[in-house]
Order: C-alpha cells, then sequence, then structure tokens
C-alpha cells in the first residue's frame, strides 16, 4: 500500500505491443508528476501516432490518487480509459500515464474484448517496463573504531544494508541509507551491538528506487 513514504511507479518511459484478433495495441507509459507533464505525453503520443483509429489514455497523478482522467478517444464508452485507469490502480502504480494506441484490424472485439485488451495492455507493458518501489530514505553517517570495521561489516551484510561510502581518517565513517522507520531500530541495535562506542550524524532524506519483480503486482 502507497503512504507519503512510499509508493510503486514505473521504472522508466518505455512502451509495449500486443495483437489480439489482428488489431495492433501499442502502449506507451511515461512517468509523470503533473497534469501539465501528463498532458504533453498524450499530445506527444497521439502526434506520433496521428493515423491510429484511436489513442486512448489514462493518467493517476499524486500518491493518493490525487488527479485522474481516462479517455476514450472513440472506442465505446467505458471500454478504453476507465479500464486503463482501472490496470493502472490495480497495480497500484502512481504518476504514470499511459497512452494506448489501437490500429483496428478488422474484427470487432465486443464490449468486454475491448476491456480486457485495453487492460491487458497496461499490464503487460508495466511488466516489460518494469516497476519500482520508490521509498523515502534517511541518510545516516556513523563513525566506529577501527577494531569495529570487521564485526559491522558482518552485521551490515546479515541485515541487507547496503555501504553507500566509507571515509578512512583517525577513524572509519560509513554512509547507509534506510527507510525512516528502521532508522531508530537500528541506531539502538548499533548503539547495543558495539557497547555505545559509536556516533551519528544524519545527512539528507531522499527517495531511493528498488526494482520489483512484476508477477501479481497487485499484492505489492
Amino acid at each position: 500500500m502507497s503512504t507519503k513514504n512510499s509508493y510503486l511507479t514505473i521504472k522508466e518511459n518505455g512502451s509495449n505491443e500486443i495483437i489480439i484478433k489482428k488489431s495492433k495495441f501499442i502502449c506507451s507509459m511515461a512517468r509523470t508528476s503533473t497534469i501539465d507533464e501528463a498532458q504533453a505525453f498524450i499530445k506527444k503520443i497521439s502526434k506520433k501516432y496521428h493515423d491510429a483509429t484511436h489513442n486512448t489514455y489514462a493518467y493517476t497523478i499524486g500518491i493518493n490518487d490525487d488527479q485522474v482522467k481516462a479517455s476514450d478517444n472513440g472506442e465505446p464508452a467505458g471500454t478504453a480509459g476507465v479500464p486503463e485507469l482501472k490496470a493502472l490502480q490495480l497495480m497500484k502504480l502512481k504518476n504514470v500515464t499511459a497512452v494506448v494506441t489501437r490500429y483496428f484490424g478488422g474484427t470487432k472485439l465486443g464490449s468486454g474484448g475491448l476491456i480486457r485488451a485495453y487492460s491487458n495492455s497496461i499490464i503487460k507493458a508495466a511488466e516489460t517496463i518494469g516497476v519500482v518501489r520508490c521509498s523515502l530514505q534517511q541518510e545516516i553517517n556513523f563513525t566506529i573504531s577501527y577494531s569495529q570495521v570487521d564485526s559491522v561489516n558482518n552485521l551490515l551484510k546479515q541485515k541487507n544494508i547496503a555501504i553507500i561510502n566509507q571515509n578512512y581518517t583517525t577513524a572509519v565513517t560509513y554512509t547507509i541509507m534506510l527507510d525512516l522507520e528502521e532508522v531508530d531500530p537500528f541506531k539502538a541495535e548499533l548503539i547495543d551491538f558495539l557497547s555505545g562506542n559509536v556516533t551519528f550524524t544524519l545527512g539528507e532524506k531522499r527517495f531511493n528506487e528498488t526494482l520489483l519483480k512484476t508477477n501479481n503486482l497487485h499484492e505489492q
């Protein structure tokens, strides 16, 4: 579930194509954090595929789906844009704009077929492009003595905490990044582990991205 400190989005801008009963569906996706960015992307893709039968779209802006919009662009009402938006929301993707371009292949799909086609276009594109979890993390700098390095390295390895930097002077200063809720427990554990022989300073907070497996995104 998305919170103000964590959300899912696509790894990068990209596209994917599927063929259903000779109709070509091209899903183009972009990371967009404002309505202006979303509208600019829709305009760009619609111009690129100006000869297509339809350029439908959906977008969701904001971590709490603050701004959403969907368009069927000439397809029967409710068969394109809304299913696309629902697919984005099912996968809990945020700050994403999707344009699904259709080149009609001569065979009508019916309302149910269109809904499935447009939904699947979104899902397949997200799986192909990749999905990341953006988590707000705190930079932590802590300083220890040289004699503590091996034991601290082992502890960090056990906890699967990546070392961003190590600075060797008269002592050794580590830089790591942790999710906000992990900061206080880690500091307490390290103080106990080193019998209080450690000093901390906090750096900046920033969103860091972790690539997720795309199976069962609705369960993330």
